[in-house]
């Protein structure tokens, strides 16, 4: 048994999901489209509309976005810009209103030209998540975006809708942090392209309950057959914990480049991963403060002295049992650029790991650069084991 067979039904979904959504818009349900894990996603299901994520991570679409775009722009701005423009993305065709926020320059800016498009409500983000000031700012966004969805789709959000979205959405986040949390194991049952594939294809469920159960049963099956699974994999590789910018399905030539090469990616730290799982809405206080802390809470390197994402590396480092870290970051992305100095110096002096950091894009052109890369760096961690 080398795969769990729930794997199989997971990658499915990506079908089965661009039928659903078609269906779930001509019954008259209302899509909202968003592109960043600080978006409030249990706001929109409150509203009665379905959330689903519309970042690119294809670069087919590239070619066309670089018409309007820079070509020196990263390439998840590229990558989305370009599915909304060549209707190619059936979520970003069946949304009605599309959620933006500023989480840095370029994506800003080309939400500008999107908004041509569709109707588009943009969230402002505070430049650094400290201070009373700062939360309250986007407490305010919170309301202004529940604002916007109540007077657009002609509903009221209330209190209890939000309490019900909020304990759906925590429940999901559950269930994604326990499957995560399976890699912890040595040697690890699932590959990190597994992983990837699991945590990346949530974002695309029409019915949220369906989604959660599916990946229940995944767990259940690795538990169930944990020591098969365990055996399949054999000798583990060095053990890779992935931080830096978000991955998904054709972006993501670093992780099976690293398992290639026989490292095991164990841990996802970015924000496609872990971090958006980290830290659950606290269901005990008024809705819409616990999702401003919730969302403000999350560690990105868009935000000013982003130290809880160096705690969050040291905790999965020692959690998982980490053999090194790889920190990736997208071509013109700066924000995780600059901060990768403060991430290798971290990794290297106060956790003692190999530390490697990779820049590249979405196409397939440096893949035997990278590979080198890649493979002398697994193989320094294979020495010093």
């Amino acid at each position: 048994m080398n795969r769990p067979a729930m794997m199989e039904k997971i990658e499915e979904l990506r079908g089965v999901n661009s039928v659903k959504i078609k269906e779930a818009s001509e019954a008259g349900r209302k899509i909202v489209g968003m592109y960043c894990v600080f978006s409030p996603q249990e706001i929109a299901l409150a509203a009665g509309a379905i959330p689903v994520s519309l970042c690119g991570t294809s670069n087919d679409p590239v070619e066309a976005a670089e018409k309007e775009l820079p070509r020196n722009l990263c390439p998840l701005i590229k990558s989305s810009y370009g599915f909304a423009i060549t209707d190619k993305c059936p979520y970003f065709y069946f949304s009605d209103i599309l959620l933006a926020e500023t989480t840095c320059d370029g994506k800003k800016k080309m939400y500008e030209l999107m908004g041509k498009l569709k109707p588009m409500h943009l969230m402002n983000l505070p430049q650094t998540a400290d201070g009373e000031e700062n939360l309250a700012l986007w407490k305010n966004e919170m309301v202004r975006f529940k604002s916007y969805l109540e007077n657009t789709l002609k509903v009221e959000i209330t209190e209890d809708k939000l309490k019900e979205a909020i304990k759906l959405v925590n429940r999901e986040r559950e269930a994604m942090k326990r499957l995560h949390q399976l890699n912890a194991h040595k040697p690890a049952p699932l590959t990190g392209m597994d992983m990837m594939k699991a945590q990346w294809i949530k974002g695309f469920n029409v019915n949220k309950e369906d989604g959660i159960e599916m990946v229940e049963q995944l767990i259940r099956e690795v538990e169930e057959n944990l020591d098969a699974l365990k055996a399949a994999m054999g000798q583990e590789g060095p053990r890779i914990l992935l931080t830096g910018v978000p991955v998904g399905i054709g972006s993501d030539k670093v992780i099976r480049l690293i398992e290639e090469g026989g490292g095991r990616v164990v841990a996802l730290e970015n924000c496609t991963g872990y971090k958006g799982l980290d830290v659950l809405v606290d269901e005990t206080k008024e809705p819409l403060q616990a999702l401003a802390e919730k969302y403000l809470s999350t560690p990105c390197s868009c935000m000013y002295d982003n130290q809880g994402r160096l705690d969050l590396i040291a905790r999965m480092a020692a959690e998982y049992q980490v053999d090194g870290v790889l920190d990736l970051t997208w071509q013109a992305c700066h924000t995780y650029n600059i901060e990768s100095f403060f991430v290798r110096d971290f990794v290297r002096e106060e956790l003692g790991l190999p530390f490697i950091q990779i820049e590249t894009d979405y196409s397939e052109s440096d893949a035997g650069q990278l590979k080198l890369r890649i493979d002398a760096f697994l193989e320094t961690i294979t020495t010093q084991c």
